[in-house]
């Protein structure tokens, strides 16, 4: 059959030359308090493997990420996620949290080898029970339950069969969706299918920093058609499970890609990074077709009219409700053939490897911008945000949005008072607020925004190096610290307003 190719081989949307990667366009003065419309979600976020623990209780196996993380020199330290932050002996005390914190909704996955332990078959009451009470918990304290039923932890069972590289886990993960859509779907009043397939696709198979490890190109381009095909044929189930209220999701790490100069080489560069970060899942799933320069670009790894099966880009392209994005730094790019070396030639700031997460991208250099930077190395630039939003405003106003994951990670420490200042993450959370309050007062359909994350976890390959939380672990007692930045946050959330920022919540 013939792929069906869009007309989207546009250049990635470019700001200019030297001034597109300075820091946030965001003024430095302390801004008027901003109101956001009536009825804004104010939420947080976290993933199953990163906080759950329990890996070996209630029937729960092994996912991908537990057999990644038990793999000696795969995580820093050797750190696992047997234990993470004891979420699911504990989620009664964490949903209080989030109560005192003000939060209207609160995003979670969903454990799939806790539900289906083989990928396959019958669903494992115990397991389904833990989401149940969960569920039942924040419906309790008036939270809204938000579900993501993918979040980077594939049974290991469906892994040794070919995981995401075979078209039968697209169709194991249907059946997985009708489950948990089933379950929870009288309750749950959002579904999400996927959270951040570039992230599964080509860390797990193409650079192998993240689980399941491999390194092949092919195979990460064979894992996007069969995520962007799960994510369609999930669709499908739950719309036939769910109350015609629901409203069905995909979550898409979206890149703010910026040339280094304005040199057609540098242009290219961006416009390649576009295509296969962003372009290969906006394509066929709002579109109902893949770039016709992805295609040309990649035509050397993967034969795309074998891969993409008659009736499948109509079933990725099942209409959704809402857009999730997440957003924490833009992506700086040019000719590496050009620039020599870079920053982040190999890994664009997601760890360590001598394997490119961009097929057909692998002279393509990244770059770090100048200014301001997170624990994680990423460059703190807010308009990237406001970009993107209104990216997605021009190419689809008719699409609803939330903003689904957006925080930073510091260098966090509980003081000898006992307390835990951070600062920094108030004025990054300020700044991507402010970014999103010009969005919406431009046009920009956005729902909601979800701070990462709810607690500090797991932070996959970084291990329990990287603090993302407003909440603070102790991991060894797991005692939790709200920070600073949870009680300012807390603050914005009960009164949807954004204050002017403190002279004193500045940098320290």
């Amino acid at each position: 059959m013939t792929v069906v190719r869009s007309k989207s081989a546009q250049s990635a949307p470019s700001s200019g030359s030297g001034a597109t990667h300075a820091a946030s366009t965001e003024s430095s003065e302390a801004p008027a308090p901003l109101r956001f419309p009536p009825g804004f979600v104010w939420g947080a976020a976290t993933a199953a493997y990163q906080i759950e623990g329990a890996a070996a209780e209630d029937g729960r196996t092994p996912s991908i990420w537990d057999t990644f993380s038990h793999t000696p020199g795969r995580v820093l330290n050797g750190d696992t996620g047997d234990i993470a932050a004891d979420h699911y002996h504990r989620f009664r005390d964490d949903v209080g949290l989030m109560s005192d914190l003000n939060l209207g909704a609160y995003r979670f996955s969903v454990s799939w080898s806790r539900v289906q332990p083989t990928g396959r078959g019958p669903a494992v009451q115990r397991g389904l029970d833990f989401y149940r009470q969960l569920v039942d918990e924040l419906l309790a304290r008036g939270i809204t339950p938000v579900a993501t039923l993918y979040h980077w932890d594939l049974p290991q069972e469906l892994e040794n069969v070919g995981g995401w590289t075979v078209r039968d886990t697209a169709e194991r993960f249907a059946e997985y969706a009708g489950i948990v859509g089933g379950a929870l779907g009288d309750r749950v009043p959002y579904f999400t299918t996927l959270n951040e397939p570039w992230c599964s696709a080509y860390l797990g198979y193409g650079s192998g920093v993240h689980a399941p490890g491999r390194t092949d190109p092919q195979a990460s381009l064979k894992a996007v058609h069969h995520l962007n095909l799960a994510h369609g044929k999930a669709i499908g189930v739950l719309r036939s499970v769910l109350p015609d209220t629901a409203q069905t999701s995909i979550t898409l790490n979206l890149h703010q890609i910026r040339p280094l100069s304005e040199s057609a080489a540098d242009l290219d560069a961006a416009r390649r990074i576009d295509a296969v970060g962003n372009r290969v899942f906006l394509g066929p799933i709002l579109d109902g077709a893949y770039p016709a320069d992805l295609l040309t670009d990649t035509a050397h790894l993967v034969d795309w009219d074998e891969l993409v099966h008659d009736g499948d880009l109509a079933e990725i392209s099942r209409p959704i409700d809402l857009l999730g994005i997440n957003y924490y730094t833009p992506t700086l790019v040019s000719d590496g053939r050009a620039t020599g070396g870079a920053d982040l030639a190999r890994n664009d700031g997601h760890g360590a490897s001598d394997y490119s997460p961009w097929p057909g991208s692998e002279h393509v250099a990244f770059h770090l911008s100048p200014g301001e930077t997170t624990a994680m190395r990423w460059s703190v630039d807010a308009s990237g945000l406001y970009d993107l939003l209104m990216r997605i405003t021009r190419e689809h106003p008719e699409l609803p949005m939330m903003v689904t994951e957006n925080g930073a990670a510091y260098d966090d420490y509980v003081s000898p008072e006992g307390a835990v200042n951070d600062p920094q993450r108030i004025e990054y959370v300020h700044g991507h607020l402010a970014a999103v309050h010009r969005a919406l007062a431009d046009g920009a359909d956005v729902r909601g925004y979800f701070l990462w994350s709810l607690m500090d976890n797991f932070e996959w390959g970084y291990g329990y190096s990287k603090r993302f939380g407003a909440v603070y672990v102790d991991f060894p007692t797991q005692r939790r610290i709200p920070k600073r930045s949870a009680h300012w946050y807390a603050a914005v959330a009960r009164d949807n307003v954004l204050p002017g920022l403190p002279e004193e919540a500045g940098r320290s």
